[in-house]
């Protein structure tokens, strides 16, 4: 899933203090010639307030199992995001599918200033201080993998130094 981001840096659920939070349940209908089968999917974020998060789905014949399935799910894809103080080294714009979700980062203080799926994740990120803007498709499984789209574009100043073979102040004075 996170191949498209070279900076993204998959990180092994072990020793780490996940926290699961539930972005939502829906209620599938599978019809059949011996009439409707329901089912349960279930999206969830994890992540240990401090960088690290990921995001899962689970489906099943529960609720219970259906979000068993995602937490397990979501702990298979983990990444490392940068945070700075609180916030985010930048702006950065995420899309997916009808999706379009915008985080900013905010002065200390601010809060969290999202809505439904992205409030979630940011909370899960360990994000204190971003503004965000969700646009296009409400649709939580869209707007997550927006979201984390948005969030593995980021890049602080250190991991844009090494790339480009700089030091630290070649790339803020130069």
């Amino acid at each position: 899933m996170f191949q498209k981001y070279k900076s993204a840096e998959l990180v092994k659920p072990g020793g780490l203090d996940l926290k699961d939070r539930l972005v939502g349940v829906q209620r599938v209908t599978k019809v059949t010639k011996g009439g409707r089968a329901f089912g349960f999917s279930a999206i969830v974020v994890v992540g240990d307030e401090a960088g690290v998060v990921g995001q899962g789905l689970g489906k099943s014949k529960d609720v219970a199992s259906a979000i068993a399935k995602a937490v397990e799910d979501a702990k298979k894809n983990l990444v490392r995001i940068p945070i700075i103080k609180g916030t985010l080294p930048h702006e950065q714009k995420g899309k997916y599918g009808g999706a379009r979700v915008n985080i900013i980062p905010a002065a200390p203080g601010t809060g969290v200033i999202a809505g439904g799926a992205v409030r979630t994740v940011l909370e899960a990120v360990g994000v204190h201080d971003v503004l965000s803007k969700s646009q296009g498709s409400s649709n939580p499984h869209n707007v997550v993998k927006a979201t984390f789209d948005a969030l593995l574009q980021l890049r602080d100043a250190k991991t844009i130094a090494k790339d480009r073979g700089l030091t630290l102040e070649q790339v803020f004075n130069a």
